[in-house]
């Protein structure tokens, strides 16, 4: 091959790769900008719910569109395994983009009642659908471009696209904020400014578009499909035939598993926790993940290197581990660098609830029809909402709760069976007086900036970024050598979206759930950390190496 082929090839690779990452960077945007406004999104469309229930609605809404991603994955899969990787992720990024856009001009709870929540549900279902077909797609897509040494390179710009996306998310998010602040007063991103992010999508969708119309067909899929040898039967194939469905449970169970766990409570269950327990103000923590998110698009890169260099397993068996040993020790110091006042009360009184369990509710009301005014209830959600750790003691049949702050003992009164205007009353009273013995306790409302250590908490952020990019750098390129060319859109797009999606998507409900009913705010990591172990072991013992595999099998 002459030089100036050379020289075209490597042209062309690049405009593969830019184009490819930058429609996966504008879908990762428009997907992160909902998780990134979840307490805003919860007083907006669920303002008839708790503070409590209205939160865990809003990541709970946050993962109902990453459970639509597995059927994406299989229209958009079946798509690019017979007609074809280009036009499928077209239609992706065309999906992705109208519904975004839409999320701006939705009408609030108080404007339209119920059905303010529905519309914005269906275009959470639309987004995760559309984004379903996206990353297979781009991440086959450039591996069958790439140059055999050099895949795990390659597809690690697609994996980089994430943090593009989520970086520009934030910016968006942090910049609006901030010119409002000084336009138009502190309250008006909650009250309209929170649309802007949603409407400057359609800026980003036009350019994505064009990319992608510039790109032909990978050279793979187009040589398999002029030799007659593609699938007509994708789905029998990918899951019929135990070839290669044994590929598709591994590829979840070694990989995804971890994946989706580590990802995100790497990237977004941090910032709830951050938030709602350690009471760090939106626009420090918007900073911290900027610079983290920053910092981890180099890495992906690295990363991906590396693997083509010793392998794709021991970079990410490493990456998967590291979170594992970090997820307890590491949210502790970031408790202690945040909010050390927090972290001093909770050794100095700490907290318990003594109650007869049949008085205890999970208080989680997606509908809004519970009152949760049994003492027990008021008791717990009035921690809840403090971000405070409690330990549970059972206590006698029929006897009120009793909250333990310390030397201080409060009995908590029941509210059931009183007019509602009275048990509203009562509920606010015991709310109040718990919300007092805390503040005499040291108890903080909120992280004191005096006090934070910038450093710790960014330290503790690039420990995870780590662990995360090490995973997630190489794995595209992983998944792709692991499935034949047949099947491999189809085979590969679902094990991606169950973990990233099922698993991923619901660490922020599942995490912030747990804790609301255990009432200690590290309870939650046994979410992810679960399913981390899981691909620990999987990966340790089943997953072979792939790095040096053709893709034309």
């Amino acid at each position: 091959m002459t030089v100036q082929a050379k020289g075209e090839d490597r042209a062309s690779m690049r405009t593969v790769v830019a184009a490819s990452s930058a429609g996966t960077a504008f879908e990762w945007y428009d997907f992160f900008i909902f998780g990134s406004l979840a307490q805003v999104i919860s007083k907006t469309f669920f303002a008839g719910l708790t503070e409590t229930a209205g939160y865990v609605a809003a990541l709970a809404l946050f993962g109902v569109g990453f459970a639509f991603r597995p059927l994406g994955a299989l229209v958009f899969g079946k798509i690019g395994d017979q007609a074809g990787r280009k036009g499928a992720f077209l239609a992706t990024v065309l999906l992705m983009g109208g519904a975004t856009f839409a999320i701006a001009f939705l009408p609030t709870y108080h404007q339209v009642g119920i059905i303010s929540p529905i519309l914005l549900i269906l275009m959470r279902c639309v987004q995760g659908f559309a984004l379903g077909g996206e990353y297979g797609g781009a991440a086959i897509y450039v591996a069958e471009h790439s140059p055999p040494g050099e895949r795990g390179w390659s597809t690690s710009w697609v994996q980089t696209s994430a943090a593009f996306g989520l970086f520009g998310a934030l910016l968006v998010i942090l910049l609006t904020r901030w010119l409002l602040g000084l336009h138009a007063g502190p309250g008006a991103f909650d009250a309209w400014g929170w649309r802007i992010p949603f409407a400057v999508s359609i800026g980003l969708l036009a350019v994505s578009v064009w990319m992608r119309l510039k790109l032909t067909e990978s050279p793979a899929f187009a040589r398999m499909k002029a030799e007659g040898e593609a699938s007509n039967a994708p789905y029998a194939e990918a899951f019929g035939q135990w070839k290669n469905l044994k590929l598709v449970l591994l590829a979840f169970f070694a990989m995804m598993s971890a994946q989706g766990a580590v990802w995100y409570t790497s990237f977004f269950y941090i910032q709830t926790f951050m938030e709602k327990f350690l009471k760090v103000a939106p626009a420090t923590i918007n900073g911290l993940m900027m610079a983290a998110t920053a910092v981890s698009a180099v890495f992906y890169v690295v990363f991906g290197w590396l693997s083509d260099k010793v392998g794709r397993k021991p970079v990410m068996l490493g990456g998967m581990t590291l979170a594992l040993a970090f997820y307890f020790p590491g949210f502790h110091l970031l408790e202690r660098a945040a909010n050390p006042a927090l972290a001093e009360a909770t050794a100095r009184a700490p907290v318990a609830v003594t109650a007869d369990p049949k008085d205890c509710a999970l208080q989680f009301d997606p509908v809004g029809k519970a009152a949760f005014v049994s003492s027990c209830d008021i008791a717990k959600s009035a921690l809840a909402n403090a971000g405070v750790s409690y330990a549970n003691h059972q206590g006698p049949a029929g006897a009120p709760a009793v909250v333990q702050i310390g030397d201080t003992r409060l009995v908590s009164q029941s509210a059931k069976d009183l007019p509602p205007p009275q048990a509203k009353a009562v509920k606010a009273a015991g709310e109040a007086a718990i919300k007092a013995a805390l503040a005499r306790a040291g108890y903080p409302t909120k992280a004191d900036p005096a006090r934070m250590s910038l450093w710790g908490m960014f330290g503790v952020l690039l420990v995870f970024v780590i662990a995360a990019t090490a995973l997630f750098g190489p794995l595209a390129a992983c998944l792709v050598e692991l499935f034949p060319t047949r099947v491999r859109y189809t085979a590969l797009s679902l094990p991606y979206h169950i973990g990233t999606g099922w698993v991923g998507g619901f660490v922020p409900f599942s995490a912030f759930a747990i804790v609301a009913a255990v009432g200690n705010i590290y309870a939650g990591l046994w979410y992810p950390a679960f399913f981390t172990a899981i691909s620990v072991l999987t990966t340790l013992f089943l997953l072979p190496e792939t790095k040096a595999r053709s893709l034309d099998q």
